[in-house]
């Protein structure tokens, strides 16, 4: 399947909002960081995903319905933004992460930061696709005025995230339902 350029996709959200120096620099694997497009679910969004956790597959048009309901969030206080990395060589994805954004009462009715969902396929990790899907969430997250971004990670994943420059702070805690 040929690369589909940016100008040809319903994107989730202002492709400028990511910084160009990550395609640059993604350029010489023949890949490309660009938000979620509305055409993802048949380039294997799904399948990344998986590669971080069982994901159960909802079906293209639960996909697409979820797909236009975070585009429309990119205009309300509560912010969903999903980066994808995409190989040019099939148009397939290849990463994918999110940033949301949370508004507080605190420090002057700002709003904190959260990724989540860093996911590299298995064929691809070892890459430093991971280090440019958390560039391109932080900044993200500052452009919209984050006072402070947060994301959650297992003990082993810490040494990764430190390079990235986050530090451990507190103690995560979580309830399954």
């Amino acid at each position: 399947m040929p690369f589909t350029q940016d100008a040809e996709l319903e994107l989730s959200f202002d492709a400028k909002l990511i910084p160009a120096s990550l395609n640059e620099r993604l350029a010489q694997h023949d890949l490309h960081i660009r938000p979620l497009a509305s055409t993802d679910y048949d380039r294997g969004h799904i399948h990344v995903l998986a590669s971080l956790t069982s994901v159960q597959d909802p079906g293209e048009d639960r996909w697409k319905e979820r797909f236009h309901e975070l585009a429309q969030s990119t205009t309300s206080a509560s912010k969903y933004f999903v980066v994808v990395i995409v190989s040019k060589h099939s148009d397939k994805l290849v990463a994918t992460g999110t940033v949301f954004l949370e508004p507080k009462f605190l420090r002057n009715l700002a709003s904190a930061a959260h990724i989540e969902d860093i996911a590299v396929d298995h064929t691809m990790q070892g890459k430093g696709l991971g280090k440019v899907l958390i560039q391109a969430l932080t900044t993200l997250s500052e452009s919209q005025g984050a006072y402070k971004t947060l994301l959650d990670c297992s003990d082993d994943n810490v040494p990764f995230y430190t390079k990235c420059g986050y530090e451990t702070k507190g103690v995560y805690m979580a309830k399954y339902n």
